[in-house]
């Protein structure tokens, strides 16, 4: 039909773009306590929810060479059908728009960061600290539903806060504002997207028992419908 080559524009320009999201979990005090943010009302997805930090991948994180390797049984979940450079840039990503979002840097202080003309990553490097991807788990995927202005094909990572190698007075970055500590319970109170509350779900199921083998759910739609296998 006369409108096939715009249908195909607009399917194209909806592809999902790779994301990554990270979980970070403080347990320094009685009850576990996790890192959200709300984010800003006028933004296009989501505005106004609380959400965890973390954005799109970019062409840069899969050439970071610093952050060491994913641990083995993380890589094989992650890189299941996609290059293992990038299921490490999709780690990269968690920990950079982390950084980016609230002022958090996962990893580990050195006097040998790596230069690089990336500016999100020369900011992050130039606080003495170089990323470790060892800290990571991978613990959930999700596909945002076709009909949305924004499309991301999502990874969840999870950490505990001692990865945490410094973290700035960090007042509203340009994403999220009011970084904050919360435990499950407040969390559960908050405005949250469905998947949001999924993951919150699946991270409070793994600290309650940190040595089963959990498969990491993978949230989809197809034809109007919701579904989730486990990977």
């Amino acid at each position: 039909s006369m409108f096939d080559p715009d249908e195909k524009v607009v399917r194209k320009k909806l592809r999902p773009k790779d994301a990554a999201t990270l979980i970070l979990v403080r347990r320094d005090a009685e009850e576990p306590r996790i890192l959200m943010g709300r984010r800003h009302a006028s933004m296009a997805f989501h505005p106004g929810k609380f959400v965890f930090p973390g954005g799109r991948m970019d062409p840069c994180d899969q050439r970071i060479a610093a952050g060491g390797e994913l641990r083995p049984e993380v890589m094989a979940k992650l890189a299941r059908d996609i290059a293992p450079s990038r299921a490490r840039g999709l780690a990269l990503a968690a920990i950079r728009e982390t950084f980016e979002e609230t002022g958090v840097l996962v990893g580990a202080q050195t006097n040998n960061t790596p230069r690089t003309r990336a500016s999100g990553w020369a900011r992050f490097f130039a606080h003495g600290v170089a990323p470790e991807l060892g800290r990571l788990d991978y613990i959930g995927r999700a596909i945002t539903p076709p009909n949305r202005t924004r499309r991301f094909d999502a990874r969840f990572f999870m950490a505990d806060a001692d990865a945490i190698a410094l973290s700035l007075d960090h007042t509203g970055s340009d994403e999220l504002l009011e970084a904050c500590w919360v435990t499950f319970a407040e969390a559960r109170t908050l405005d949250l997207p469905t998947i949001t509350r999924r993951m919150i779900a699946e991270t409070e199921a793994r600290l309650r028992n940190p040595d089963a083998a959990h498969p990491v759910p993978f949230f989809y739609f197809r034809y109007g419908k919701a579904f989730m296998d486990l990977l």
